[in-house]
């Protein structure tokens, strides 16, 4: 019996397989869900036969699928259906901009916005629940900042999760008050909590229509795979039994890789790992907080803030809790990912790590730390020397308000913001991932400019953070593909092209190493396929259809 023909053929003069910076001229034979032959185009010939579809991409560059490493999927297919407040310059453009989006809502219904950043306002005017109530006084209101880590509500929203003057602040974050002691509307980390228990009660229907938007979404940017990472606001929306539903029917266009709370409970999270271990649906350990934001002053600092010299932030949880969890949870083969954001939550999570190690031996753990917005250079080879994996998202860089960022962190730490660069010559295993919805898109394309460029969002090249911090493009890809295979414990199947890989494969409208920088951000998908599946393409294409 003769070799099995192809069922596609993929070609092009710049195919990058993730094993080289750069990228080749060749050709990607697929049969069924498997890549089963790369090399040059007269290579891959005796698997074509007559009914193998041919796909010639020119120049246009072919590369293995994205694979966001740190998002969050409902909280993601949330934010489709709610009010982009981006573009607000002021507190009262916010509140007229859902004051429009609140007319196509139904009476009653609790109104959702995302990405305020009152540190881009022109007037600098402190949001407050009373602007909200001058245009939206009747409907509940409840608005993410830009970070997720706090919220901007109105009056009718706190009356109906039962806030008033005499609640006392959560051992994590806070109810924000004025000079005169009253609240203000704004509400920090758990604070938070009272709030969303009331927003975020949707139907099971809800949840579907929204993920399967979601889905579109990472099909149209070329993402094959996704982590899904534990957020507090998973305690309202989280559905696990709704991804496993669109796994077995067959509509997961994306894999799934979550990961939920650590919170102590480890027989709960034996359960979901023994359960969710498809090929499209997989448990892949758990995450925790050990801090908040620096533009929340929920950072946990070395040395105090700058622009108040009395605060250090402090740990989310207690430390010793905190090290103890690592320790039972790496007992029993659990990876553990860690959001820190400060040098003293990167340092902390960092001796917890070591600790498992001294209590439980060294093993191909993988525990990640994420953001690490601000690393004392003197943990940086800590990252390789422990096995850990470093989790970034090079959109946080350019979203932060530089003089906001700059004045509160100050000058000497300003050498030591999202050291990427510093990290991967170290020896770390580097992943690059949105925070979507934390970040205003799940576009590959923003977080590649940016981890290559160092510019922030302005646009402006002045406003290059640290430019011996930029990555090469080659670089950026491999952090974007072979990069979270590895963190997902699946680099034999995932991450880069080769024989026998699942072939999830994605082609752009141009070759991103032959283009000038700034088109970057110009680059659209054109193919997406996974599992040997086409499940996104654009028809502007010459394309050989298969011979008769």
């Amino acid at each position: 019996m003769g070799m099995k023909k192809a069922d596609i053929v993929i070609s092009s003069d710049a195919l990058f397989t993730g094993l080289t910076e750069k990228p080749t001229s060749g050709s990607i034979a697929v049969l069924d869900n498997k890549i089963i032959g790369v090399g040059s185009k007269t290579e891959i010939e005796h698997l074509i036969g007559n009914e193998t579809r041919i796909l010639n991409y020119g120049n246009q560059l072919i590369m293995p699928g994205f694979h966001d490493f740190h998002l969050h999927i409902m909280f993601g297919s949330l934010s489709i259906n709610s009010v982009n407040l981006s573009e607000a310059m002021s507190a009262e453009d916010v509140a007229k901009k859902v004051w429009e989006f609140s007319k196509e809502c139904d009476e009653g219904e609790w109104i959702i916005g995302m990405q305020w950043d009152a540190g881009y306002w022109d007037d600098k005017q402190e949001p407050h629940y009373k602007i909200l109530d001058s245009m939206i006084p009747n409907q509940p209101v409840v608005l993410f900042h830009a970070e997720g880590h706090y919220t901007w509500v109105n009056s009718k929203a706190m009356s109906l999760a039962g806030i008033n003057e005499d609640i006392c602040d959560p051992s994590f974050g806070r109810f924000e008050r004025d000079e005169n002691g009253l609240l203000t509307g704004i509400l920090y980390e758990q604070a938070q909590q009272v709030i969303l228990k009331e927003a975020l009660k949707l139907t099971q229907s809800k949840k579907e229509a929204l993920l399967k938007k979601f889905l579109e979404m990472t099909a149209q940017f070329g993402i094959t795979s996704v982590n899904d990472l534990y957020a507090p606001i998973d305690d309202f929306i989280q559905d696990y039994s709704l991804y496993e539903k669109l796994d077995q029917q067959g509509q997961l266009t994306t894999r799934f890789h979550i990961t939920p709370e650590l919170d102590g409970d480890l027989e709960k999270a034996k359960i979901l790992r023994d359960k969710y271990q498809s090929k499209n649906l997989q448990f892949s350990g758990l995450k925790q907080f050990v801090d908040g934001t620096v533009t929340g002053h929920t950072a946990y600092f070395l040395e105090p803030y700058s622009d108040q010299p009395d605060s250090y932030g402090h740990p989310a949880l207690d430390a010793e809790i905190l090290v103890n969890r690592v320790i039972e949870a790496d007992k029993l083969g659990f990876r553990i990912r860690f959001h820190a954001i400060g040098d003293a939550a990167i340092h902390l999570a960092l001796d917890a790590f070591e600790q498992a190690i001294a209590k439980n031996g060294k093993r191909d753990s993988r525990h990640t730390i994420e953001h690490i917005e601000v690393l004392d250079p003197n943990d940086t080879e800590r990252f390789s020397k422990l096995g850990v994996m470093a989790s970034m998202q090079p959109d946080h860089m350019a979203a932060s308000s530089r003089d906001v960022y700059s004045a509160i962190i100050g000058p000497k730490r300003e050498r030591n913001i999202f050291l990427a660069k510093n990290l991967l010559s170290s020896g770390a295993h580097l992943c690059l991932g949105t925070d979507y919805p934390i970040s205003i898109s799940l576009n590959p394309m923003r977080q590649i400019y940016t981890a290559v460029t160092r510019i922030d969002n302005s646009g402006d090249p002045h406003n290059t953070w640290l430019p011996e911090q930029k990555l090469t493009i080659g670089e950026a890809l491999q952090a974007y593909t072979a990069g979270p295979a590895h963190g997902s414990f699946r680099e034999h199947e995932l991450g880069t092209i080769e024989v026998g890989k699942f072939a999830d494969i994605i082609v752009l409208d141009r070759n991103l190493f032959e283009v000038p920088t700034h088109e970057i951000l110009e680059t659209k998908v054109q193919l997406t396929m996974k599992d040997g599946n086409i499940v996104y393409e654009k028809k502007e294409v010459s394309i050989s259809e298969p011979s008769s």
